[in-house]
């Protein structure tokens, strides 16, 4: 899912204003370093499910023969090979 940075901006704020919200949750830096690490980490899942989208097509476009984007066939394939590459990510 491709996000704008000001969409990435705003969860960032949001997220940090929830877990400021959350009494069992203490800050030992500021608010601002916190959303800061929260966009970094937002960042870096959005690539990591680029890299896996992508990886999930080229298997797709890798088969012996054509199947077009958008087909049940194609669809039902990018759900099972992207849901590999999520548990490869994730192990």
């Amino acid at each position: 899912m491709r996000l704008t940075r000001e969409k990435v901006n705003l969860l960032s704020h949001q997220i940090t204003e929830k877990l400021a919200s959350i009494d069992e949750v203490e800050f030992i830096e500021d608010r601002n370093t916190i959303r800061l690490a929260v966009v970094d980490i937002l960042i870096k899942w959005l690539k990591k499910e680029e890299e896996i989208d992508k990886a999930a097509r080229q298997k797709i476009e890798s088969q012996k023969r054509t199947i077009p984007e958008g087909s049940g066939e194609w669809e039902i394939l990018y759900r099972k090979y992207y849901e590999e590459e999520m548990r490869n990510v994730i192990e």
